[in-house]
């Protein structure tokens, strides 16, 4: 799988528990550091960052995409709409939390969310 790293860099440990929770190795890890200006739209800003992503679109499209997205929550709205343009789907995303009694702070691979799945089971109730 490419994982796309929008946040801190990731530790052997939180990297060994993704593949473990995937299920299959991690082939290409990106790290795209993402650190927004403010007082600037966000939008253009992210459409400079994903321009860095060394992927073609029919890498992107094929590919099996995993994302740690970025803290903010206002980027990653926008990082999700724009990767499921880019994709054709919702990606999955890694979600980590602060590992109890650490100090100092450490964060843990909690779960993977595949946001697709979520958004299929969404759908069916908009029928029900």
């Amino acid at each position: 799988m490419i994982l796309l790293n929008f946040s801190h860099p990731l530790t052997r440990e939180q990297l060994d528990r993704i593949v473990e929770l995937a299920g299959q190795p991690i082939e290409q890890l990106l790290n795209l550091p993402v650190h927004f200006d403010n007082e600037q739209e966000f939008e253009p800003q992210l459409e400079t960052l994903l321009s860095r992503l060394p992927l073609s679109a029919e890498e992107l499209q094929t590919g099996s995409i995993l994302v740690n997205p970025p803290s903010l929550n206002y980027i990653t709205a926008i990082l999700l709409a724009k990767l499921h343009g880019l994709l054709g789907y919702f990606p999955a995303v890694v979600r980590l939390r602060p590992q109890a009694n650490s100090l100092p702070t450490r964060y843990e691979v909690a779960e993977i969310l595949n946001l697709q799945r979520i958004r299929d089971q969404a759908r069916k109730k908009r029928y029900a």
